[in-house]
């Protein structure tokens, strides 16, 4: 049987692999967007359906795009969220590999200050400070830890950075387990809220030595939860 009447050539499935990936990058494609459909491909590729549909295999085999009914292809994340769960799941919590995480959330975070106060609108303030007050009724530690992400990422994405909010976001599950220190306990779910409320109040007052400090006692602050080894509870 000819590669014609059958199965496509590996090759010819390769260049359309290729130019999907093209094509992804040059619409600024993402997780969550739709790709066009097998005939819009097809088309704009000059190839047959059946070697669209083999790349469109490959992509859901790599985990980069999965079928979604009345939508068509997805793009997604599903290999890079397996490999962060692994890797929150390997890590050990330990004094070093905290500070390793909250160095990294130091070069990130406390360097946000000029570009929150360029992008930062009132509509995103309110929307932190709703995250914030959430915290306090958390029903366990990791609703807490969810809400703390949550608060951060707010504000890592409202900097309009775009390659910064995917790079923070895809250490969600290791930064999460972090968060999840002390958070056992409601002091420290008051604690917490407070540390966040006095970083929104020095936005709301364009103060960037408020904001570099509170920032730094933050994420200093879960240190004292986690002896050398040990995991954070997990329970309220």
């Amino acid at each position: 049987m000819n590669a014609s009447e059958g199965e496509p050539k590996a090759s010819a499935v390769d260049e359309i692999v290729g130019q999907i990936r093209t094509l992804i990058r040059e619409r600024g494609l993402g997780v969550g967007d739709v790709l066009p459909s097998e005939v819009e491909l097809a088309e704009k590729f000059a190839s047959s359906r059946n070697t669209v549909r083999e790349a469109f295999r490959t992509l859901k085999a790599y985990g980069i795009a999965e079928s979604r009914q009345k939508l068509g292809l997805v793009l997604t994340d599903q290999h890079r969220n397996a490999m962060q769960d692994l890797f929150a799941f390997a890590m050990e919590i330990s004094a070093d590999a905290f500070q390793d995480i909250q160095g990294y959330r130091r070069l990130t975070e406390m360097n946000l200050f000029e570009l929150l106060l360029v992008n930062l609108s009132q509509d995103h303030l309110c929307e932190v400070e709703d995250v914030n007050a959430a915290i306090l009724n958390a029903a366990t530690a990791e609703d807490a830890s969810e809400l703390d992400f949550k608060f951060h990422m707010l504000l890592v994405a409202a900097a309009g950075n775009r390659t910064l909010t995917e790079t923070y976001a895809m250490l969600k599950p290791v930064i999460q387990r972090v968060m999840m220190a002390g958070k056992s306990q409601r002091s420290t779910l008051k604690s917490v809220f407070n540390e966040h409320q006095s970083i929104i109040e020095a936005l709301r007052n364009k103060d960037r030595i408020a904001f570099a400090y509170h920032m730094d006692r933050h994420l200093s602050a879960g240190l004292v939860f986690i002896p050398d080894g040990a995991a954070p509870q997990k329970s309220i």
